[in-house]
Formats: structure tokens, C-alpha cells, sequence
């Protein structure tokens, strides 16, 4: 175990941008964040799980994309646990590689359990044009002040038993009383692995992507529909 926050991988810094797609000119970038633990200060591995679950939403999300234009990659943590917060610092560093290497460009990020956490308190963050959370872990008290203006829409499995459905819609709405642009749809007969329906969570992320990466939301589209939805959410 290592609770050394400069992680390195044979003495060098590891980066916490991987890259998936990466076409010649970049002028969009999808970006995954993984779940995690509450505590674990073990090394975040690629071959890990949680990562590799990401991976094929990553792909489907990336279908429905211009591969000449838009880059696709993966949050890469320095340790396995949200860390009181430093998975977040993680996918703050990840924008920072990102806007290094490529200049300002639009990101939405793509966040499961402890990374739909991840990618919300990031929000705020100039580069991030919204935020698609998948059953993501949000704990009574999580903050929503800083969403003011933010995008944002959250999925979620009516069968989680690991992270809470109502705790997403409170969030969800509280987030809305913050000014934020915020929707939620709740996956009927889903759990927090997204296997079962597994076509229907990557068709509904690939929409919503590609309806994020807009300046506007398509009219009649999912994100449109969720976030001018009187309800906190909405069944499909």
C-alpha cells in the first residue's frame, strides 16, 4: 500500500490522461472516469474491473462521434479510492493533460459510481461542456453549489443496490435549485454493473454524449427531455 500522491510507474510520473483515440485535429474529447472505492490507496490498473467495464461504453459512446474530430480517452487515478477527493484531483489533472497537449477544447465527461462522483465536482471546470453520470455514488451532503450553469444528466438503475437511485434524484434536484441544467433517468430492471440492458446503456450514453458535446441539447432528445422535466426524473 502507498499513500504517496506522486504515483510513478518505473520513476516516472504516470499520466493521467489515456488516450484512446486520439484523431490529428482535435476539437472535442469524450473522457471515461471509472468506479472505485471509498478508501484504497493501491495503484489504479488498467486491467482493474471497473476500467474495463468502461471501455465498451467507451467504444459505443464513440460510434455515434466524428472520429476526425473528437477525441476519446480515459481517466487514469493514481489510486483505486475516492481518497477524500482525489479521484476528483485525478480527473482535474486528466483536463489539465488534455488542455496541454491539445489547447481548449470541449469535454464531457463520462463518470460510473465513484467516477460519476468524479466528473460532478469537476463540473465547474472551463473545459467541461457537461457531465453524463452512470449510477454514480453520491452521499447525502455531496456539493452541489458549484453546478450553477452546469450540464449534467444522470442514469440510474432502479435495481442498484450498491449506489441509490434517490440519492441521484435529490442530487439532481438540488442541483437544479443551484442553476444548474440537470436531468436524471431512472433504468427500469438495471442494477450498478449496467449488464443487464447493457444495449439500452450504451445506446442511451451515446445519445447523450453526442447531445452534451452540443452547445444546445437536441429539441425532443434525451437530455432536453430530462431537463425540462418538472420530475426529478423520468422511467424508461
Amino acid at each position: 500500500m502507498t499513500t504517496d500522491r506522486t504515483v510513478t510507474d518505473g520513476g516516472e510520473a504516470r499520466s493521467a490522461l489515456l488516450v484512446r483515440h486520439a484523431p490529428e485535429t482535435v476539437r472535442a474529447a469524450v473522457l471515461t472516469a471509472h468506479g472505485g472505492r471509498a478508501e484504497d490507496h493501491t495503484l489504479s490498473r488498467p486491467w482493474h474491473l471497473a476500467a474495463v467495464r468502461m471501455r465498451s461504453l467507451l467504444r459505443a459512446v464513440g460510434t455515434g462521434l466524428p472520429p476526425d474530430h473528437v477525441l476519446l480517452g480515459e481517466i487514469r487515478y493514481r489510486h483505486r479510492g475516492w481518497n477524500d477527493g482525489a479521484a476528483a484531483d485525478d480527473v482535474r489533472r486528466a483536463l489539465a493533460e488534455l488542455a496541454a497537449r491539445h489547447g481548449p477544447v470541449p469535454v464531457v465527461l463520462v463518470g460510473h459510481s465513484m467516477g460519476g462522483r468524479a466528473a460532478l465536482r469537476v463540473a465547474d471546470h472551463p473545459a467541461v461542456r457537461g457531465v453524463l453520470a452512470l449510477a454514480p455514488w453520491l452521499p447525502p451532503g455531496e456539493p452541489t453549489a458549484h453546478l450553477d450553469g452546469a450540464r449534467l444528466l444522470v442514469l440510474h438503475g432502479d435495481a442498484d443496490r450498491v449506489t441509490a437511485a434517490a440519492d441521484s434524484a435529490r442530487f439532481v434536484e438540488r442541483a437544479r435549485a443551484e442553476g444548474a441544467h440537470a436531468g436524471m433517468a431512472v433504468l427500469a430492471d438495471t442494477g450498478h454493473a449496467m449488464l443487464r440492458r447493457l444495449p439500452t446503456w450504451h445506446t442511451l450514453a451515446a445519445e447523450a454524449v453526442t447531445d452534451l458535446l452540443r452547445s444546445r441539447p437536441a429539441p425532443g432528445g434525451l437530455v432536453a427531455l430530462t431537463t425540462t422535466s418538472d420530475a426529478p426524473a423520468v422511467n424508461i
